[in-house]
């Protein structure tokens, strides 16, 4: 599915819509180049959830936990993994096949550990299109 947003919110409400219909259990992996949006869905995804506490990028953390929610958000920001043996060190595994929602930004970096069956969300700027425009495709397998 392709969805066109036009501004931050439109990006934080598919997050949230998104969130809304999602199950334990569930790998999102979110895609895109630094600056595209990544952190409004992410913001979006967790109000979703019901979670009402602050949500940044984990990018020097690889990992925030939220647990206030309808279900508990494992946020892994993966930029900075030279290998994904990294993320068997932080517990990788009981998160993604947890009880919460597994969301994985730069899932590139540690493709190989990706469960099969999870949801890619792929957020891209066309500037053609305005400077807030972003085109974001979801594809689930």
């Amino acid at each position: 599915m392709i969805y066109e947003s036009y501004s931050s919110e439109d990006t934080f409400n598919l997050g949230f819509k998104m969130a809304e219909a999602i199950e334990a259990g569930k790998v999102i992996c979110l895609d895109g180049d630094l600056g595209v949006g990544k952190t409004v869905f992410t913001k979006g995804f967790a109000k979703g959830l019901g979670i009402e506490e602050p949500v940044n990028s984990p990018t020097f953390t690889v990992l925030q936990v939220y647990e206030d929610g309808r279900l508990p958000l494992y946020h892994f920001d993966t930029y900075r993994i030279e290998d994904p043996d990294e993320m068997y060190e932080i517990g990788y595994e009981d998160y993604v096949y947890g009880n919460g929602v597994s969301l994985i930004e730069w899932p590139v970096r540690i493709e190989e550990i990706i469960p099969d069956d999870a949801i890619y969300v792929k957020i891209v700027k066309d500037l053609d299109k305005g400077f807030d425009y972003r085109k974001i495709e979801i594809t689930e397998a």
